[in-house]
């Protein structure tokens, strides 16, 4: 059987994401049954605001029981967070050099509205894979699997609570880097409107 590369479907996933993409030449292949994690990147996405780093969470419903699948988390809606979280986005990103390039493809997932968080995330992990142009296959587990020799495990490794895999990561011009400094490893949105299509460089 051939590798596959086994990860959580993220909310704007962070660069080390990509770069772990790129660096396994392999099909992707999303947990489903997983029970939701917390404080994980399948909620929550940085970006680098004028103010430093700001967190964009996407509220969930919560349900009676403590241990969900990944498959049956739905969005919540109850306050407007789309509005909100594209307005923040907008802010921090519409004076860079590529946003009004992309801002189209993104500006859809904050106006239609997505029951399950697994279909939201995944719709952008395709559209992101399609702007960073690294073709990859996509398929889904069917059932909670335990990484075996075929797998490549990243499900627990990208973590916005863990030390980033990207040990050295590439320094590229973000909008507030004057006033801030450089942040490394925030959502792959960060890089995509500061260095569009020379962005899969930087992975």
């Amino acid at each position: 059987m051939e590798s596959q590369l086994l990860l959580p479907a993220c909310y704007l996933p962070p660069i080390s994401y990509f770069h772990t993409i790129q660096e396994h030449n392999l099909p992707l292949v999303i947990e489903k049954y997983e029970h939701f994690q917390k404080q994980s990147y399948r909620t929550r996405a940085r970006i680098a605001s004028a103010n430093g780093v700001q967190d964009l969470i996407v509220p969930i419903q919560h349900g009676n029981k403590d241990r969900v699948p990944m498959k049956d988390i739905r969005i919540s809606y109850e306050f407007d967070w789309q509005r909100l979280h594209w307005l923040s986005i907008q802010t921090a990103y519409r004076s860079s050099a590529y946003f009004e390039y992309y801002e189209d493809d993104f500006k859809r997932f904050y106006e239609e509205k997505f029951d399950y968080l697994v279909d939201f995330n995944v719709a952008q992990l395709e559209l992101i894979l399609r702007s960073v142009k690294l073709k990859r296959s996509i398929a889904f587990t069917e059932e909670y699997i335990t990484a075996g020799d075929d797998r490549i495990d990243y499900r627990q490794i990208i973590h916005p609570k863990k030390e980033s895999i990207l040990s050295h990561p590439k320094e590229y011009y973000q909008v507030f880097s004057d006033k801030n400094g450089f942040y490394p490893d925030l959502s792959i949105i960060d890089l995509l409107f500061n260095q569009g299509p020379q962005s899969k460089s930087y992975l």
